[in-house]
C-alpha cells in the first residue's frame, strides 16, 4: 500500500462527490496496473494478472474513479480453505487522492458489500509500512475487534532482500447483516 493514505479522516473522503466505488471490470485492469506501478511500494504484477483479477475477483475487489480518473483500487478474495476470511491482496491510491482516508473507505466498502459479511479480515504488511499498519489498526478499532500479528512469510522465504510479510488478522467482526 502506498504511504500516507491513512492520515486524514474518512469524512473528508466522503465529501468528494465525484468518487465512484464499484467492482472493477476487465477494462479497468490497465488502470489498476498503472496505479500499482505508480505507488512505488507495491509488488507490481503483470498487466495480464490485473486483467484476470478484474474478470475473476471483481466481486471481492473495488475500483475508485474520480470524474473518470482512477483514484484507487483494492483487490481481495475469500480464502478457499477459510471462506469466512477476506484477504486483502493489494491497495493502491493515486498520489492525487492520498491522505484522504480513501484506503479505509475502500476497505469498509468491500467488507460491507451485500453478501460479503466476512468474520475475519487478513492482510500482510511489511514492518516498515506504517501507513498500512495504521489502516488496519483503525479498521480493527472501528469494528471493536482484536487484531493479531504473526509472521506469515520470512525474509528468507521471500528472497531478494524482501522484508518479512506480517499477517494481520482482524476479527471476529460483528455481523454486517
Amino acid at each position: 500500500m502506498p504511504p500516507g493514505d491513512t492520515s486524514a479522516s474518512v469524512t473528508q473522503a466522503s465529501r468528494e462527490t465525484n468518487l465512484d466505488l464499484r467492482p472493477p471490470s476487465i477494462s479497468d485492469g490497465n488502470g489498476m496496473w498503472t496505479l500499482a506501478s505508480a505507488s512505488g511500494t507495491l509488488d507490481v504484477n503483470s498487466r495480464y494478472s490485473y486483467l484476470l483479477w478484474c474478470r475473476d475477483f471483481a466481486d471481492t475487489s473495488v475500483i475508485v474513479t474520480d470524474g473518470g480518473d482512477y483514484a484507487g483500487f483494492l483487490t481481495g478474495y475469500r480464502r478457499p480453505d477459510s471462506p469466512d476470511t477476506f484477504f486483502v491482496w493489494q491497495i493502491a491510491v493515486a498520489d492525487s487522492h492520498r491522505r484522504r482516508g480513501l484506503a479505509r473507505r475502500m476497505l469498509d466498502h468491500v467488507v460491507a458489500r451485500d453478501g460479503a459479511n466476512p468474520r475475519f479480515v487478513e492482510a500482510t504488511v511489511t514492518p516498515d509500512n506504517i501507513p498500512s499498519t495504521r489502516l488496519f489498526e483503525s479498521f480493527a478499532d472501528a469494528n471493536d475487534c482484536p487484531m493479531r500479528r504473526d509472521e506469515l512469510f520470512s525474509e528468507r522465504a521471500l528472497g531478494d532482500g524482501h522484508e518479512p510479510e506480517i499477517l494481520f488478522r482482524i476479527g471476529p467482526l460483528h455481523d454486517h447483516t
